[in-house]
């Protein structure tokens, strides 16, 4: 028996004009981006169908702009017949899957994350140097246990673990200099590519102490409810059991590693074996088939997408 779950990606799977389609073959979809758009103040349909891919990048104007997406999808996903029974999000993407749960109102989620993206901007930017930009960076060939290994050589250096994304892959999180010196070492231990990321901060990191303080005072007036269906979480890799909790580990989350594979076993263990990918890109797909091949996550962002797996 199929038991679905949806996956929602997280920042950096941005492009320029995503959601178009989704926009243009759903009804429901258009009052989404009515409702984002006004409880942001952002004129959202311009910022996806129109945005450069720079100002997509930026964090402020990202992390609204993928929620959006990826929310699309998953309406579009349903009005396909396709009703999943539980949710997870990668990074940002773990706010779309708390709202899908049921623990963050609709009205909350975009002011949140709005907020959220405002913070870690400007967390970012306070640690932009004469050698260029705060970031992060795809270690390819890499298992966690290696690169823990890895990281004691780098002691002192301004980089830290952020992702465990796959068996076979992670992400770190530091200032330009940090990461430079990252690169060399990682490279002299055997990783096979060292890939500098499409965002423009040191997400997940001690590096974004000020964003996590920013976000607890933040959500101190907002309700969280305890989920209605499953949902999994970055922090601590298992099923969120209270509202409580998914507000704390928002706040965790921040300066903490993604333990993704964490939660990707606990989705097995919990019997899901059929999965979505509702949003923008192929990374968690990617991801997923790294991790497991016997289930599949099927990309789910586009029409062509969906319609491609529905029939």
């Amino acid at each position: 028996m199929s038991k679905i779950a949806f996956l929602f990606p997280g920042q950096g799977a941005q492009y320029p004009g995503m959601a178009k389609d989704l926009w243009e073959s759903s009804q429901k979809v258009k009052e989404l981006f009515e409702l984002a758009s006004d409880v942001s103040k952002i004129d959202l349909k311009r910022l996806l169908f129109e945005g450069t891919e720079e100002e997509l990048k930026a964090t402020d104007k990202t992390q609204i702009a993928v929620t959006l997406a990826s929310l699309s999808a998953s309406l579009v996903l349903k009005e396909h017949g396709i009703e999943p029974e539980g949710f997870a999000g990668f990074s940002l993407g773990e706010y779309s899957a708390l709202n899908e749960a049921g623990v963050i109102k609709l009205d909350d989620l975009f002011k949140i994350v709005k907020v959220r993206g405002e913070l870690m901007e400007e967390a970012s930017r306070k640690l932009d140097s004469s050698s260029g930009k705060a970031g992060m960076a795809a270690v390819v060939g890499f298992t966690y246990e290696k690169a823990i290994e890895a990281m004691e050589k780098l002691e002192g250096a301004e980089v830290y673990l952020a992702n465990y994304s796959s068996p076979s892959q992670v992400v770190l999180a530091g200032t330009a200099d940090g990461l430079d010196k990252a690169e060399g070492v990682f490279k002299e231990a055997g990783a096979r590519r060292f890939i500098r990321l499409k965002v423009s901060g040191p997400f997940h990191s001690p590096l974004l102490g000020y964003a996590r303080d920013g976000l607890e005072e933040y959500l101190k007036d907002i309700d969280f409810s305890d989920p209605s269906k499953a949902v999994y979480s970055n922090v601590t890799g298992d099923r969120v059991k209270s509202g409580n909790e998914a507000k704390e580990n928002c706040v965790k989350q921040v300066v903490t590693t993604v333990r993704w594979v964490t939660e990707e076993e606990s989705l097995l263990r919990d019997g899901f074996n059929d999965f979505y990918e509702a949003g923008p890109g192929k990374v968690l797909s990617g991801l997923w088939r790294s991790f497991n091949r016997e289930y599949a996550c099927k990309p789910a962002g586009t029409l062509e997408d969906i319609k491609a797996i529905t029939g």
